[in-house]
């Protein structure tokens, strides 16, 4: 997808709750069989490692509906700014981030671990999908992770993703450092 047809953030006021706990379904083999967004209602059949995919209710892909106000925390947000360092993994575009960069929600506080994409978005908004969606991973002192989802609209393009776009590996499945480039991933964010 061409980042110049992407890159309007949109982060609902109804989903600003959507801070949330993936729970992914991983293959133990070296070469998990191959699953696409196009049938996500499958993914427990393909492997039996991928089996609580078929039965889960709290993986992607999500709908939220009919969203209600709530009196949440607020997030705190302490992103820096880091070398580039890139994977395309066969399935995503992933951006590892280095140690520095916090989210705090109430009293528990997660540190960014990786941000990547998934075209279309898993999440969907009242049964509507959009073209893109950033997942920011991050992960507390105990391993548990908290991922913020950055829903895109088609609009401007936008600077950090023209950036990751010209800086894909191409080797798949290996991470690479990219010398004098720095990403922020604030960047992605809504103002």
């Amino acid at each position: 997808m061409n980042s110049a047809s992407v890159c309007k953030a949109v982060l609902s006021a109804s989903v600003l709750a959507l801070l949330m706990t993936l729970f992914l379904c991983a293959a133990q083999e070296s070469h998990p069989p191959h699953w696409t967004y196009e049938h996500p209602e499958q993914w427990g059949t393909l492997d039996p490692a991928y089996s609580s995919c078929s039965f889960g209710r709290t993986q992607s892909p999500i709908d939220v509906r009919d969203a209600r106000t709530a009196d949440l925390p607020a997030l705190k947000i302490d992103y820096q700014g880091v070398p580039l360092n890139i994977i395309d993994n066969g399935h995503t575009i992933q951006v590892n981030y280095a140690p520095g960069s916090l989210l705090s929600v109430g009293e528990k506080t997660y540190t960014l671990k990786q941000f990547h994409f998934h075209h279309p978005s898993e999440e969907h908004i009242n049964g509507r999908g959009f073209p893109l969606v950033a997942h920011l991973v991050h992960a507390d002192s105990e391993g548990r992770l908290a991922v913020i989802a950055v829903l895109f609209e088609r609009g401007p393009a936008n600077a950090l993703i023209d950036t990751l776009w010209k800086n894909i590996p191409a080797q798949k499945e290996k991470a690479q450092g990219v010398p004098f480039v720095s990403v922020q991933v604030r960047d992605l964010l809504p103002s």
